[in-house]
């Protein structure tokens, strides 16, 4: 499985147009039954509302794409929200956007719009990660090689996580597993093979604002 773009967390995102409301709620999902279920509460809970548009992208390797108008005019309204996550190539998630009818009819191109704009706004709050493997690495090494190794690999775009100093130089890192034979010919050529790194593990993660976030391993669907 690669990496693939989602959403951290449930989030929600709200426009008035001509004195509608547009409540757009994402949440992450891992299989289309949690996207049912999570449409089925936001019924629940916006009960009184004159529509519950919803799209959703789920799976890995078989991708399962569904929408609904909800009433509203054909391809006016689950369609654009799809089309937004098409666009961005964003799975593993699904959208409801809730309108409160305002009074006023926005039209076929009105109704695009605010559908696309408050799915927009959903995502933009659930803040739109890249989940992918990683490995966990560790270099030991001599003091005098700390400079030289530390520049380097951040050089090559590589994350050091955490330094540990002790009677030598403990560093660990986390490697997108795509780049891992990079990373151990890098370390080699740096510290002419002095130096190799020892594996401690795998995990699926993503980097959000500065802080890393830890997940497990998507479902191979």
């Amino acid at each position: 499985m690669g990496a693939f773009r989602t959403v951290l967390h449930r989030a929600e995102g709200e426009i008035v147009e001509k004195k509608s409301r547009f409540i757009a709620t994402v949440l992450p999902v891992e299989t289309e039954g949690e996207a049912e279920a999570f449409l089925n509460e936001l019924r629940k809970k916006y009960w009184d509302a004159n529509h519950n548009v919803y799209a959703y992208r789920v799976g890995q390797k078989k991708m399962i794409e569904r929408f609904s108008d909800d009433g509203e005019p054909a391809h006016t309204a689950g369609m654009p929200v799809l089309s937004v996550l098409q666009k961005e190539d964003i799975r593993n998630v699904c959208v409801v956007v809730t309108r409160y009818f305002g009074g006023t009819l926005l039209g076929t191109g009105g109704l695009v719009r605010a559908y696309s704009k408050a799915a927009q706004e959903a995502l933009k709050a659930g803040l739109v990660i890249q989940k992918e493997e990683y490995v966990r690495c560790r270099i030991d090494m001599d003091y005098t090689l700390l400079g030289k190794m530390q520049y380097g690999l951040l050089q090559e775009g590589f994350t050091i996580l955490d330094t540990e100093y002790t009677d030598c130089v403990s560093m660990r890192l986390l490697v997108p597993q795509a780049d891992q034979a990079r990373f151990e010919r890098g370390v080699i050529e740096m510290s002419d093979g002095k130096l190799k790194p020892v594996e401690e593990g795998r995990v699926w993660a993503a980097q959000a604002e500065g802080t890393w976030h830890y997940f497990d391993p998507p479902a191979e669907k």
